[in-house]
């Protein structure tokens, strides 16, 4: 029908220019966020790009959700304003009627906004939990560039190497300034090499100067050393008990009915229902008001898509805690919303207003 036709086709023009925009604007914050994390040693500097995808990946479901609520909100807002709901109703169609083509075209994001948020966020995170493990379990000196200071991974140590030999764990001409325990040390030395003993890496410098002061007293102590030992760090191991929550499979949460793990899952499921929800309520509020502006429907729904979104993580650290269980809390926002939105929009249908309740009470 030309009713249902061209409200999708301009719900698919406008979902279609939101998106774009959204995932510019985020894909940015993101990039800013990890650069600043490469910077601080947190993220490998290659892999910047690697984290940033990953990143926006896991948060598509929340901007394919957000994408959704704008492009109805915004397109039923225009129709109003160009009175074109004045032509549609005066033709026989309720408000209602509007739902069917709303969740036909709403469907197949809703599937991908489920298949986002089950699978595809706990694999996103495990892929950048996996990259940032493999850049911290490199040891201190092999961060260290030659001709570069850098600073190690918990800033109590500066390391600088003049150039690298063939073999990957030599390095000639070192210097290490170190600050731990109210102590300073400058130590020097012609040659570095590694090694890994008793589970433990060391670095072992040959031939050099190690200067050693005391905060609390006005000394210094130099010694020079043939060969001198210490330790950087544990040999390289990694655990799968180490996995956050957020990069568990959802089967594996439903599995473990830990709180920490219910929580998770009802964060994730929740992603899900909230397309559901928020289609509901862009129909139920999308309503231009000419003493209000144009904007005025578009800035209650932003501010009520904040205001889900923060329930929905007060909620997942009660359940965390146990505070709540996942059930009731669930039932409580995603049921308790989309029963509002089910009956706001029944009252603008209905044309409903409280004089109009007010005297079918007083009614004998």
């Amino acid at each position: 029908m030309l009713f249902d036709s061209s409200i999708r086709k301009e719900l698919a023009r406008s979902f279609g220019a939101t998106l774009v925009v959204l995932v510019t604007v985020v894909m940015t914050m993101m990039l800013i966020r990890t650069l600043g994390q490469a910077a601080r040693g947190s993220v490998n500097p290659s892999d910047v790009m690697l984290v940033m995808g990953f990143t926006v990946l896991g948060q598509l479901s929340t901007i394919l959700t957000l994408s959704l609520f704008v492009a109805t909100v915004s397109t039923l807002s225009r129709m109003y304003r160009d009175s074109e709901m004045v032509i549609w109703f005066a033709s026989g169609r309720g408000l209602l009627s509007l739902l069917k083509p709303l969740l036909r075209f709403a469907w197949p994001v809703m599937v991908v906004v489920a298949a986002l948020s089950l699978a595809i966020w706990p694999w996103a995170n495990r892929q950048v939990q996996e990259l940032r493990a493999q850049y911290e379990q490199r040891s201190d000196i092999d961060r260290v560039a030659p001709g570069e200071f850098q600073e190690s991974a918990n800033g109590s140590r500066v390391f600088f190497i003049d150039r690298a030999t063939s073999d990957a764990g030599e390095a000639s001409n070192v210097f290490i300034a170190t600050n731990e325990h109210n102590r300073e040390t400058v130590t020097s030395a012609r040659s570095a090499r590694l090694e890994v003993r008793n589970n433990e890496r060391l670095v072992l410098l040959s031939d050099g100067q190690r200067l050693e002061n005391t905060l609390d007293k006005p000394s210094i102590k130099v010694s020079d050393f043939e060969e001198y030992g210490t330790r950087i760090g544990s040999a390289s191991s990694r655990s799968s008990d180490d996995a956050a929550v957020k990069t568990q499979d959802t089967l594996d949460l439903i599995k473990e009915p830990t709180p920490v793990n219910m929580a998770e899952l009802g964060w994730r499921l929740g992603l899900a229902l909230a397309a559901l929800n928020f289609v509901v309520l862009g129909l139920a509020i999308a309503v231009v008001n000419p003493r209000a502006g144009r904007s005025g429907s578009m800035l209650f729904a932003l501010f009520a898509f904040i205001t889900y979104y923060n329930l929905m993580t007060v909620g997942q650290s009660w359940v965390a805690v146990g505070r709540l269980d996942v059930g009731p809390f669930m039932l409580m926002l995603h049921g308790g919303t989309l029963a509002f939105g089910v009956a706001l929009l029944a009252w603008r249908h209905n044309h409903w207003s409280l004089r109009m309740l007010l005297a079918g009470r007083r009614r004998p």
